[in-house]
């Protein structure tokens, strides 16, 4: 009996893509084994930290790094190190602060919410190198938001110019490599999901300057317990496989046959699309469902059904259920999550809903 079925929980076929509430994504060989490894021996975390760090940074090629619980805990705990600035009293105080997070208007974005874990209120503006005047403890760049607005390359240097940190969220922007590099010396630190590049869940990484690496590593869970300041930070531990997975998996990912990756996303779409091709009226074509939820031209990764409505709902109600996306009048069904033998489940899963 699978874990799953001794606990009466549904197996579930994502045909949804990389989403945290369905667990991330399978983890890379390398990071399995670095898991394992791990789990079964002991270290000591602040040493384990540093060294990851250091690790991350050379392939990164950026000054520091540290690994985090995900991009979403490097936001706020690098919130967080802009506003105490290492000073223990005040990263005792946090999140009981009066600070100011700067986003600017076209940034929008559901994790600016992650700013104010630290305490810090986002304030929205207009005229950014106006209000860097005010002294702010950090401004908040999405990177994927970043032509919506002022773009990072202006904002850096006036941001700089002011005192004032950049905390640039990053989370999925690991492809291509370049862009790790990229986003982790545009700003003063940015934000990583280990996720997207098939690393647990629960890991990720901040990277970037020496500086404000270390004053998210001095907030961190790690002095909490032995050290003198009870910090912000205590409730964002990692275990070690997660740290040991983290970094294997990056490793591994800058070591990898990206073009046979998503070849084998374009083999496996093709293959659903067959099968799905016999669907009375359905209108059955190849796209690409990119990590920001849209359907564009590009390597293929999903296939996009029209005619049958929105069947999300009576999918994933069945057993096992099947998880996809409705979006733009069409169901979405990405296969960067999906095995070759679950191609056979799915295509039954939708022609038991599809409307005859």
């Amino acid at each position: 009996m699978s874990i799953y079925s001794s606990l009466g929980v549904r197996r579930v076929l994502n045909a949804s893509g990389i989403y945290t509430d369905l667990g991330g994504s399978v983890l890379a060989g390398p990071a399995r084994a670095a898991w394992e490894e791990a789990n079964a021996t002991w270290a000591a975390m602040d040493e384990l930290l540093d060294a990851s760090g250091a690790r991350i940074a050379a392939l990164c090629g950026c000054e520091a790094a540290r690994v985090v619980p995900g991009a979403s805990a490097g936001i706020a705990l690098a919130v967080g190190a802009c506003v105490a600035r290492g000073d223990g009293a005040a990263m005792e105080t946090l999140p009981r602060v009066e600070s100011v997070v700067l986003m600017q208007r076209g940034h929008e974005y559901m994790y600016a919410r992650c700013a104010a874990l630290a305490g810090a209120r986002v304030e929205w503006v207009d005229d950014l190198a106006g209000a860097l005047a005010s002294r702010p403890a950090a401004v908040l760049h999405p990177a994927h938001l970043d032509a919506a607005a002022l773009p990072l390359a202006e904002v850096a240097p006036l941001a700089r110019a002011a005192g004032v940190p950049v905390v640039v969220d990053a989370a999925y922007l690991s492809f291509p490599v370049a862009e790790l590099q990229r986003w982790s010396t545009a700003g003063d630190v940015a934000c990583f999901s280990a996720k997207y590049l098939w690393g647990p869940n629960g890991g990720g990484f901040v990277a970037g300057r020496t500086g404000l690496v270390g004053d998210i590593a001095a907030l961190d869970f790690t002095g909490y317990e032995s050290g003198p300041w009870r910090t912000f930070g205590r409730a964002w531990k990692l275990d070690r496989g997660t740290v040991a997975a983290t970094v294997a998996a990056l490793e591994a990912w800058f070591g990898l046959d990206h073009e046979a990756r998503l070849a084998g996303y374009a083999a496996l779409a093709q293959a659903l699309a067959e099968r799905l091709a016999g669907l009375a009226g359905a209108r059955v074509k190849l796209a690409h469902f990119s990590l920001d939820e849209r359907l564009l031209a590009g390597p293929v990764n999903a296939v996009v059904v029209r005619g049958g409505g929105d069947l999300t709902a009576a999918l994933a109600a069945r057993d096992p259920s099947v998880r996809a996306i409705f979006l733009d009048g069409a169901l979405v069904l990405c296969t960067e999550a999906l095995s070759a033998p679950e191609l056979g489940e799915v295509a039954d899963g939708l022609s038991a809903v599809w409307p005859n």
